[in-house]
């Protein structure tokens, strides 16, 4: 850093967890790309009502987790992320409300075709629907190879259950 580097990369990781009776909350946190934290934001706990469970069917969880909480998560964010990313696919939906790239961050058990990945340092990432994969490769310049894109999102739902534990 003091070498006069004025690149920047803000990564934004989105994570939910379900509450046993009272539904899921979203947490979204904003890093530098050393994976310091800029800003964390979560949301309230949000259950389906009956109604909801049988309008939305098999589309409930996809809406609820990327465009209801994700959506949400975004638009109160004040520090912009310069790539978003989410760990489970119906996530992927909060590509829908902001203009800032959405990729999923692949593990190890994931049964994708590699066409489909960008790699991003030494992890790799699966685009959300019309996000340019080479945009996203473009970012990882910031990014320090050994950096994992996996360890932010245990923070997330760690501060989640930890504010959850005490708002009860």
């Amino acid at each position: 850093m003091g070498q006069g580097r004025t690149e920047r990369l803000h990564l934004g990781f989105l994570a939910a967890v379900e509450l046993e009776g009272r539904g899921h909350v979203g947490g979204l946190l904003v890093t530098n790309h050393l994976g310091r934290p800029l800003e964390f934001q979560c949301t309230t706990p949000v259950k389906p009502n009956r109604t909801q469970e049988l309008l939305y069917g098999p589309t409930l969880r996809a809406y609820l987790l990327g465009e209801l909480l994700g959506g949400t998560l975004v638009e109160r964010t004040s520090v912009k992320a310069d790539l978003l990313l989410v760990e489970d696919d119906d996530q992927l939906g909060v590509a829908e409300t902001t203009d800032v790239p959405v990729a999923r961050l692949l593990t190890d058990d994931d049964p994708v075709e590699p066409s489909e990945t960008v790699r991003l340092g030494n992890q790799l990432l699966v685009p959300a629907s019309g996000v340019d994969a080479a945009a996203l490769e473009k970012l990882a310049g910031p990014l320090p190879a050994e950096a994992s894109l996996a360890e932010p999102f245990d923070r997330v739902r760690e501060a989640l259950r930890e504010t959850m534990r005490a708002a009860a």
